[in-house]
């Protein structure tokens, strides 16, 4: 993970005349969400930006001076992108901030919302935070994602969180043979296979007995899925190494999803090779807040002990 402060507020020549630009993602499936996003949109056009909004979210946002914007380059050129909702809306923002390699801000609307910086109770102060400048920008590790069969490219993708292989039809095993570095490694009859990184360890490999890694490692992560063999530990990988998972021919067909968001079939003889993502992920982080904090409040970690509750109980 690499630290970077926030860029200065620019100015165009000389005329005081503020350039800043912010674009609001939002999950507006809720009423509570549109008006939350409301309250930062006029909190940031009273302090100069200029606020954009997806084209598909403008008519239920109903922000008047909201500039609506669509398609792959909606965040280029901002200062930040605000995602507004839980990990989901945050993954979905993530696709826009990435290739404009603008820095992303979670804010908490759902319940977990373990990628998110902020909760509503803080939208004010993070909010002001992002207007004066007083935050810092951390460089997620991501993973690039090719899908190749009979030796010919059949899809690339990315992921923030995890690339999984996993079986298409759900009353038959999958069988795969994975590999680090052109080595084989094992192979396994199983539900499927989590490639996650720091980030998504906390996600889907959490659930499938991974390891939690705090996101200042650089790593990536191998976890099978209920897996039919002697060895099916989780893994911790070297962030420079290539894992290629083999869908073997004779088994059923299987699907690649890359953060739940991006999916794509695949026949038996399929291969797919996760490495390190050629670009990062800017996350936003508005004060500095240890890890372990995170964890304690997200899972809500028993810190006291069961013999502090029995004594107080």
């Amino acid at each position: 993970m690499q630290v970077q402060l926030a860029p200065r507020p620019e100015r165009s020549g000389g005329l005081g005349v503020s350039v800043r630009e912010a674009l609001l993602v939002t999950h507006t499936g809720k009423a509570s969400n549109n008006d939350h996003a409301r309250t930062v949109a006029a909190d940031l056009l009273d302090n100069g930006f200029t606020v954009r909004v997806l084209a598909d979210e403008a008519a239920q946002l109903d922000i008047p001076r909201a500039v609506p914007v669509s398609g792959e380059a909606a965040a280029q050129g901002v200062e930040i992108v605000f995602a507004l909702g839980g990990d989901g809306t945050l993954l979905r923002a993530a696709e826009l901030a990435r290739p404009a390699k603008a820095p992303l801000l979670g804010i908490n609307l759902g319940k977990v919302g373990f990628l998110a910086e902020a909760e509503i109770g803080d939208v004010d102060k993070a909010v002001r935070e992002i207007v004066e400048g007083t935050y810092t920008v951390d460089e997620r590790l991501t993973v690039d994602v090719t899908a190749e069969h009979d030796g010919r490219l059949v899809g690339t993708s990315w992921a923030l969180n995890e690339a999984t292989v996993e079986k298409g039809a759900r009353e038959k095993m999958l069988e795969l043979l994975v590999e680090v570095d052109g080595r084989p490694l094992s192979r396994y009859g199983c539900d499927g296979v989590v490639c996650a990184t720091p980030t998504g360890s906390t996600a889907y490999a959490f659930s499938a007995g991974g390891p939690v890694v705090w996101p200042e490692l650089e790593a990536l992560l191998l976890v099978p899925i209920s897996a039919h063999a002697l060895f099916s530990r989780p893994l911790v990988i070297a962030p420079s190494a290539t894992i290629t998972i083999n869908v073997e021919p004779f088994t059923s067909f299987a699907l690649l999803s890359c953060d739940g968001r991006r999916v794509m079939d695949l026949a038996p003889g399929s291969t797919v090779t996760v490495r390190r993502g050629s670009l990062p992920v800017r996350v936003v982080r508005l004060r500095e807040r240890p890890f372990t904090d995170r964890l304690v409040a997200k899972f809500g970690l028993p810190v006291e002990g069961w013999r502090h509750n029995k004594r107080h109980g």
